[in-house]
């Protein structure tokens, strides 16, 4: 089966991208990264003969895969053109999904008082820590580590106390 897998992952890269690795995961699949686009295809086993499953999505920004947007059974007897076909469909799909909404491209760029101009977000950055307004909360000590603390210099002074300044029995 794999051999099959990579022979139709191999021209099934060939169409969609120029640039592209093809390389077996650990699941006994195949898959071909197009890092110029950011997308990925995979070709895997289903259990059934002449089938596989075929899931897309996208590079994060460290090169690492993001999980499967969207999954279906080909039917691996069908062409090559056919294959591509329903690869572009679902890429087209994941790139969609990875579109900013424009509620949130606009509250990027929004500014914090009139006529000074926005700062631009930075990429992979959370939505909440974007929040204007909000004073950040600096982390502090709590109550319940300066108990623990107490607790453990109690104890180091009882028992330095019992080395050093009770032991002498009168």
């Amino acid at each position: 089966m794999y051999t099959q897998l990579r022979e139709t992952a191999d021209e099934l890269a060939g169409v969609l991208w120029r640039e592209h690795t093809v390389y077996r995961e650990r699941g006994g699949g195949v898959v071909i990264r197009g890092d110029h686009v950011r997308r990925w295809i995979s070709l895997g086993p289903t259990g059934g003969k002449d089938q596989a499953l075929l899931r897309a999505g996208r590079l994060l920004d460290g090169g690492t895969t993001a999980p499967a947007r969207t999954e279906v059974v080909v039917d691996l007897k069908a062409g090559t053109a056919e294959l591509a076909a329903v690869c572009r469909r679902m890429l087209a799909e994941v790139a969609a999904v990875a579109e900013p909404a424009p509620a949130q491209a606009r509250r990027a760029g929004r500014t914090s008082e009139p006529g000074k101009p926005g700062k631009e977000g930075k990429p992979g950055r959370a939505a909440r820590a974007a929040r204007p307004g909000r004073p950040r909360r600096e982390r502090h000590t709590s109550l319940g580590s300066f108990v623990v603390l107490l607790c453990v210099a109690g104890v180091l002074g009882a028992w330095l106390y019992s080395l050093f300044g009770g032991g002498y029995g009168y």
